[in-house]
């Protein structure tokens, strides 16, 4: 069993050799344990000094593609290497590399195929009582969209399984966090949180420089996310309120019709009925085609899954 951890790492000269430094060399239940960097288009030393403090495999990006592509390109990387389990790791030491042990434990006992690690973002103090709020609903907004039981839903620090690895697709140009827990939810795997231990960070993020951005651009990646996986979902609440809508303004206008004096002034409300009612049955029509998309996506997908599982 070999077991890779890669740190996704853009300009990161200052705390990459002590990020690899800490990484455990030896995990309980791994014949082998490979450190991989990759770097991101780097401007500074990164890549030389991962190589210097040890790193097994440097592989580099030409230039810089975000943390979503970097962590893609970081599962096919740690896939090529023969690895049974990859964890994920920042280069900035926010999480304790001890906890490493604990993360991989049930995927090798068989009770995950992903497990995220838990910082318990609603405690943690040196979160401000406003983001551990946001951390605390942006949890419950995934669960609620990808319908698994995750508590950290932006914890990056994370371990999944080669078959997990090699079904996770990520589409998002952003960041792979909330994703990855949508398409694990759509695609069946089973998902464990795993308490872990957070540090302070020795950095401002460089994903968002202000948290109403954070907010808005990852509201915005659920619902797009959810709309690529779950199309039927999203799109039959509107169509079913639009059909509501124009269903009561029917009822209003019957009211009228038969109790009112002059029936003809609420004539209005019959054609905007009619409306509301053709536009619910459009989207609905659109709902299924859309869902039709994504069950050939994913008989795709599986195929592709499958033919590599037989070529391996």
């Amino acid at each position: 069993m070999k077991l890779v951890i890669q740190i996704p790492a853009y300009n990161e000269e200052a705390t990459i050799g002590k990020a690899i430094a800490a990484l455990p060399r030896r995990v309980p239940g791994f014949d082998a344990v490979e450190i991989l960097v990759i770097d991101d288009g780097s401007t500074d030393r990164t890549a030389e000094l991962a190589k210097q403090a040890g790193a097994d495999r440097i592989a580099r990006n030409t230039t810089n593609r975000g943390l979503a592509e970097t962590f893609s390109n970081g599962l096919k990387a740690a896939l090529a290497m023969g690895a049974d389990v990859i964890v994920n790791f920042d280069a900035d030491l926010q999480y304790d590399p001890a906890d490493v042990p604990g993360l991989t434990a049930p995927i090798l006992e068989g009770r995950a195929d992903l497990t995220i690690g838990d910082r318990g973002p609603g405690e943690l103090a040196h979160f401000s009582t406003g983001k551990r709020l946001l951390q605390r609903t942006g949890s419950w907004v995934v669960r609620q969209a990808s319908g698994v039981d995750v508590t950290d839903a932006a914890s990056g620090f994370r371990a999944l399984s080669r078959d997990a690895a090699r079904r996770i697709q990520v589409f998002s140009k952003l960041t792979y966090t909330l994703e990855t827990l949508i398409q694990a939810g759509y695609k069946g795997l089973r998902v464990v949180s795993v308490p872990v231990r957070a540090h302070p960070p020795v950095r401002p993020s460089r994903l968002f420089t202000s948290t109403t951005k954070y907010v808005l651009l990852q509201g915005a990646n659920v619902l797009r996310i959810t709309a690529l996986y779950k199309p039927l979902k999203m799109l039959s609440i509107p169509a079913a309120a639009f059909v509501a809508a124009g269903a009561a303004l029917i009822l209003r206008f019957l009211y009228f019709y038969f109790f009112s004096p002059n029936p003809g002034g609420h004539i209005q409300s019959l054609i905007l009925a009619a409306v509301l009612i053709v536009v619910g049955f459009q989207t609905f029509l659109l709902a299924l085609l859309a869902d039709l998309v994504a069950i050939n996506r994913r008989m795709l997908e599986e195929l592709a899954l499958r033919d590599e599982r037989e070529s391996s």
